[in-house]
């Protein structure tokens, strides 16, 4: 049974287009061409796979403009946000067609009476199931590194940015990757579980929420698949007595309107021990006040609609419950009366455990300020979060900051005086609730593969 999916622009709630879904049928011939695919693709040389790779990256960088627009139509990403989410795409290109023949060389081992040797080979299918925030790069992250691998791969795209999907796989057959190496699956939600269970797909990895990470991994457990799961978080950003109080001002703006608040690895709780709370705070309100959501497709646009509807009455809900519980809403926190999805910065102040604004993810512009009594406390309630995704570190000691860091905070990810997004050469993942496993570096490319070992005797 097919049924059509709607992309709607969340600027005006008006629909773009439809999509048709596929059925059962049609999604089990999708597999097993995915997978005669793999055999030949994983025959291939790394030159080979790294050649048209990186005219993937060429191709993405040079349609950046349109697929920017593209972005902003189905997500609501403000249009200046965009080419910055395909050139890091190209980096990733490149970066994995660079690094793929060695992050996977075969490794010679001691062996009494004889020599060995790990070698690490491609498995087969990976499904990726991906969300809308960022509809190029979620894609492109699993993607690259499980081609560079040998790997093919279907994708589950969010429906609501199918456009960009339907994008994706334009590119990559532009670039001369052999069909059905990277597969798009329109297909609903339930019929997921179908593709989880096929014993053609051999992997399974999902950016999203912690409630639907449980179940993928549950899912594929069922079936002892491999996972990797990215989830939620809500990042911590310390500031310390001896910050430079501007620049993280700056950076925790930045760091939570970037994307429209809409990013696992935003900056979301801000935690500032109570020597510079009051100078942080104010200024900090301050600059939140200044930003304006707008039309996202003007360039001056900094922030722009949530994604969908509902995301903005959640986000709203979390607001209030949070006011309920004792916070206080120093600004924002109402939804405006105008066409789409818009929700203004607010900021929350007197945050306390058992509030969402602390305990969950707030998935928009709506920042946490917590007073902490000094570092040791703000260190004890950045931890103090089921979540482990990123965060952040603000102080003039750079050495203390880097020791904070490395051996105390509880996360996959920090920064430290700036706010900083995914790299290509630098391993992408979390803790705890915010999921295992991980991507870029290299890293990602040994997530699926088979670590073989060989002993010959001699």
């Amino acid at each position: 049974m097919t049924d059509t999916v709607k992309s709607i622009n969340p600027a005006t709630g008006q629909t773009i287009r439809e999509f048709d879904t596929i059925s059962d049928e049609q999604l089990n011939q999708k597999i097993e061409q995915t997978h005669e695919a793999f055999l030949d693709w994983k025959q291939r040389s790394f030159d080979e796979r790294g050649a048209l790779i990186r005219k993937v990256g060429e191709l993405l960088a040079a349609n950046k403009d349109r697929l920017a627009r593209l972005a902003t139509d189905e997500m609501g990403k403000p249009i200046a946000q965009g080419p910055g989410e395909l050139d890091l795409c190209k980096g990733i290109c490149d970066y994995s067609a660079d690094n793929a023949a060695d992050m996977l060389a075969d490794e010679t081992r001691d062996l009494p009476g004889g020599r060995a040797l790990v070698s690490h080979q491609p498995i087969g299918v990976i499904f990726g199931i991906q969300p809308w925030n960022f509809p190029f790069y979620q894609v492109v992250r699993y993607t690259i590194a499980n081609l560079m691998a040998g790997n093919t791969v279907l994708l589950k795209h969010a429906p609501n940015v199918w456009g960009c999907a339907e994008a994706l796989e334009d590119i990559f057959r532009e670039a001369g990757v052999p069909e059905n190496v990277f597969n798009v699956l329109y297909i609903h939600d339930a019929q997921a579980s179908q593709v989880t269970e096929h014993p053609r797909v051999r992997g399974v990895t999902f950016t999203g929420s912690a409630a639907t990470g449980r179940k993928i991994a549950a899912d594929a457990g069922q079936h002892l698949k491999k996972t990797v799961l990215e989830l939620g978080s809500n990042d911590a950003f310390l500031v310390l007595e001896d910050a430079d109080i501007d620049k993280a001002v700056d950076a925790c703006v930045t760091g939570r309107i970037n994307n429209n608040g809409q990013t696992c690895v935003a900056a979301k709780r801000f935690v500032v021990v109570d020597a510079v709370y009051d100078k942080f705070r104010d200024a900090y309100v301050e600059k939140m006040k200044q930003v304006e959501f707008g039309d996202p497709s003007d360039k001056n646009t900094a922030l722009g609609p949530l994604a969908r509807e509902d995301l903005r009455d959640k986000l709203h809900a979390q607001v209030k419950e949070s006011v309920a519980n004792g916070a206080t809403c120093t600004i924002g926190g109402e939804v405006p009366d105008v066409e789409g999805f818009f929700y203004p910065t607010t900021v929350l102040e007197n945050v306390r455990p058992g509030m969402p604004a602390y305990d969950g993810e707030l998935f928009g512009p709506v920042a946490s300020l917590i007073r902490a009594k000094d570092e040791a406390d703000a260190i004890r309630i950045a931890n103090d979060s089921v979540y482990g995704l990123g965060g952040g570190i603000f102080s003039k000691d750079e050495d203390r900051a880097v020791r904070l860091a490395r051996d105390h905070f509880d996360t996959g990810m920090v920064s430290i005086n700036g706010y900083f997004i995914a790299q290509p050469n630098l391993p992408f993942g979390g803790v705890k609730d915010s999921g295992h496993g991980r991507e870029h570096g290299g890293f990602g490319m040994r997530e699926f593969v088979n670590s073989k070992s060989l002993m010959i005797a001699q």
